[in-house]
């Protein structure tokens, strides 16, 4: 996960986006929470889009099991999120409220981001 990422790290779709800041394994299920955070507090208004998937897949073996049991079972799925990578964005919102539902989103992820706005 070295260097930073040159490939979605422009506003594409919106007019505000949440920018990552450290790069990290980001779980399918703080994608989803962090998605749900920013819809409740859009208040109905404006479009959402998710700008990382998770595609890879992460397996754990059992505790105590022996070498040469074979590849652990999947336990979830990550997306690998370099320095600079757009999360998500948004737009057909006021920009005071769009800062609101956006900063609620990072309390939810395990790095540190930053609002931006296209120019």
């Amino acid at each position: 996960m070295k260097g930073m990422s040159y490939r979605g790290n422009r506003i594409c779709f919106g007019i505000y986006a949440l920018q990552a800041l450290e790069p990290a394994w980001i779980t399918s299920r703080q994608i989803e929470v962090g998605r749900r955070a920013m819809t409740r507090n859009a208040c109905r208004g404006g479009k959402i889009w998710v700008r990382i998937f998770p595609d890879k897949l992460v397996t754990v073996r059992p505790t105590e099991t022996c070498m040469g049991s074979g590849k652990g079972s999947p336990e979830y799925w990550v997306a690998i999120v370099k320095p600079g990578r757009i999360l998500y964005e948004m737009s057909g919102v006021a920009e005071n409220i769009a800062r609101r539902a956006i900063s609620v989103a990072p309390s939810k992820m395990p790095i540190r981001t930053q609002f931006i706005l296209s120019v």
